[in-house]
């Protein structure tokens, strides 16, 4: 048992600020009163460990380049990208994350379904993993390894076990797939993608059909789906085919945001990528989609969380660095949200949108899963990018005295 000190302590659930702040840890749980060994944390503010709804770990890191990773990395060498990427993403205080889709060659193996199991079995650092296994996308759809090239016929083509799946039994196979071999939700692709050479960025890939089958096999079972989806009618469709929640939703109207608020339908905005992400070596006709479409994708954050629609939090890396997510909470408050609501999106609402109702805040029972930062998140949201402590289910990972 030990107790956690430190100058303040943030209740997400209400903004309250509690000074001093004290939280007792037994085991991998917060406990209730004090006890044990007190770890004085200084001048900081305790705060429930972030999650990350939107992520690939398998993919970007240092030394990749992009266009090429795809086919020149295998899967051992894939995995090992991955741990690095697991370790910055964990002591960055993101202790949960939606780890969305592969879509790479592995022979059908779930690599994130690997790491999840590897982190939680302790043999790496990493935060919590909810995987998707293998992105389920339609020939020539976003996330066909056309996103990165336009590659020749024959070059890295990818079986229904990798997610490419046409029509309604195949993507009900897909699925059943991913399910057997040990994914937690399913990721579609249901429309296309600024970054892809696969036409407009808004264009539905899968019929209503489809997306319907897609979310009948995982909603039996028990898994989410999470939809990456830009144009206005993609997302209705998505939304009435009952998928659980939007990612990205660049070019959302303002009536499909209310049908998103009416559903309680999630909305992951991966904001920041919109203005940081690096497109130096991006083909010209790429940035020329980027220039139209990130401007607008940046209204849609302030028009969803007026309507009331959920917002979860997500940075889609490698679109920005593994390690970077504040930069995302920040860009958030930049769109118009209150540090508060920003913070809930990478906590409570993170939490609702994967089931857990063991994390995202601080109170006894739930995981001690908990990070502290300097000075005030309610009045800098910066300081989430300054993390200076990260504890997972009761063990320090970065910052304690001693700790290295």
């Amino acid at each position: 048992m030990i107790t956690l000190k430190a100058a303040r302590l943030l209740h997400v659930e209400t903004g309250e600020i509690e000074e001093p702040g004290l939280v007792t840890v037994d085991g991998d749980r917060i406990a209730g009163g004090g006890g044990g060994e007190v770890l004085d944390l200084g001048d900081v503010t305790l705060l429930p460990g972030l999650m990350d709804m939107e992520v690939n770990l398998l993919m970007g890191g240092r030394g990749e380049t992009a266009a090429l990773s795809p086919v020149q990395d295998d899967p051992p060498l894939r995995m090992l990208r991955a741990v690095g990427n697991a370790r910055r993403t964990l002591r960055s205080g993101f202790t949960t994350v939606r780890n969305l889709g592969l879509f790479v060659k592995t022979g059908g193996y779930l690599l994130d379904v690997a790491l999840a199991k590897a982190i939680d079995a302790g043999w790496v650092d990493g935060p919590r993993i909810v995987p998707a296994g293998h992105a389920i996308t339609p020939t020539g759809g976003h996330l066909d390894p056309t996103m990165f090239s336009a590659y020749a016929p024959g070059i890295m083509p990818l079986s229904l076990e990798e997610g490419i799946a046409n029509g309604v039994d195949e993507v009900r196979k897909a699925v059943r797939y991913q399910i057997k071999h040990g994914a937690k939700l399913i990721k579609v692709c249901a429309s296309g993608g600024v970054m892809s050479h696969t036409g407009t960025p808004g264009a539905q890939h899968y019929s209503d059909e489809e997306l319907r089958a897609i979310v009948d096999e995982a909603h039996r079972r028990g898994l989410k789906v999470a939809a990456h989806t830009h144009g206005a009618d993609a997302v209705r469709s998505a939304v009435e085919a009952g998928i659980d929640c939007i990612e990205h939703g660049f070019l959302i109207d303002d009536d499909t945001i209310e049908l998103m608020a009416e559903r309680g339908t999630f909305l992951v905005p991966t904001t920041y990528l919109t203005e940081g992400m690096d497109l130096s070596r991006a083909a010209p006709e790429l940035k020329a989609k980027a220039a139209e479409i990130f401007p607008r994708a940046q209204t849609v954050v302030a028009r969803a969380s007026r309507a009331g629609v959920k917002i979860a939090a997500g940075t889609d890396a490698p679109a920005i660095p593994h390690g970077h997510g504040a930069k995302e909470l920040a860009a958030m408050v930049k769109r118009g949200m209150t540090p508060l609501h920003v913070l809930q999106a990478a906590t409570l609402n993170a939490a609702e949108l994967i089931g857990a109702a063991d994390r995202g805040r601080i109170a006894e029972g739930l995981l001690a899963d908990l990070i502290a930062v300097p000075g005030n998140p309610l009045e800098d949201i910066s300081v989430l990018s300054e993390v200076r402590f990260v504890m997972k289910g009761g063990k320090v990972f970065h910052g304690a005295p001693g700790h290295h």
